[in-house]
C-alpha cells in the first residue's frame, strides 16, 4: 500500500472541511428562493443520509462486529454508496445554504478527495480479501450505480442492524447545526 494513498484516506473528512465551511459560512450570491432551497436541499441531504444508514447496516463500519466482505444491499449495485451519501449531504448542505453556484464545485471537491480515497482503499481490500474483492471490482461499479440485470442479496439480519446503523449515522445531522445556526443568527 502506498504511503501516499493512505494519507488520502486518513485525511478524507478534513480534506472536505474547507467546501464544507465556506458553503455554509458564504454568504454571497445565495439563492432567496427559500422554498427551492428547502426542497431540494433537504431531499438531497435525506438521499445522502438514506445511502449512508443502507450501507451501515449491511457493512456494520462503525458498528462492533467482524467485518466481512459485503456483497449485498447498496453494495450490489455500487462499490462506495457511502462516499455517493457523503456526496448527496455535502450537495445538499450546499443547496440548503443557498449556493447554487458552489454546487458543481462541492461535486468536484468531493469526486476528487474520495477517487484519491477509494484507490488507497482498493488496494488495501484486493489485499486483505484476495480474489474475492477483485471479482466485486470486475462485477459492480466503483460510482455509477447499476440497477438492471443485478441480482439482489438479502443481508443477514438486516433488522438487527436498523437502529444500530441509524444511531452510528446520526452524528451526520450534526452537519446542520452551524446551517441552522447562521440561519437563525444571521
Amino acid at each position: 500500500m502506498s504511503e501516499p494513498g493512505i494519507i488520502w484516506f486518513r485525511l478524507r473528512g478534513l480534506l472536505i472541511v474547507p467546501f464544507f465551511l465556506f458553503s455554509i459560512l458564504w454568504d454571497g450570491g445565495e439563492v432567496n428562493n427559500l422554498s427551492l432551497r428547502y426542497s431540494l436541499g433537504a431531499v438531497l441531504f435525506a438521499i445522502g443520509l438514506y445511502l449512508r444508514i443502507w450501507s451501515q447496516m449491511h457493512l456494520h463500519y462503525r458498528l462492533k462486529t467482524h467485518k466481512v466482505l459485503t456483497l449485498t444491499g447498496p453494495y450490489v449495485h455500487v462499490r462506495n454508496p457511502i462516499y455517493i451519501g457523503n456526496t448527496f449531504i455535502l450537495t445538499g448542505i450546499t443547496v440548503l445554504a443557498g449556493l447554487l453556484w458552489f454546487v458543481p464545485i462541492m461535486i468536484l471537491a468531493c469526486a476528487f478527495t474520495y477517487h484519491q480515497t477509494v484507490l488507497y482503499e482498493e488496494s488495501h481490500l484486493k489485499e486483505k480479501y484476495g480474489q474475492g474483492y477483485i471479482e466485486f471490482m470486475d462485477r459492480v461499479p466503483r460510482w455509477m450505480p447499476v440497477f438492471k440485470g443485478v441480482e439482489e442479496r438479502p443481508g443477514k439480519n438486516m433488522q438487527e442492524f436498523f437502529w444500530p446503523s441509524i444511531f452510528a449515522e446520526l452524528h451526520i445531522l450534526l452537519l446542520l447545526v452551524p446551517l441552522i445556526l447562521k440561519e437563525i443568527f444571521l
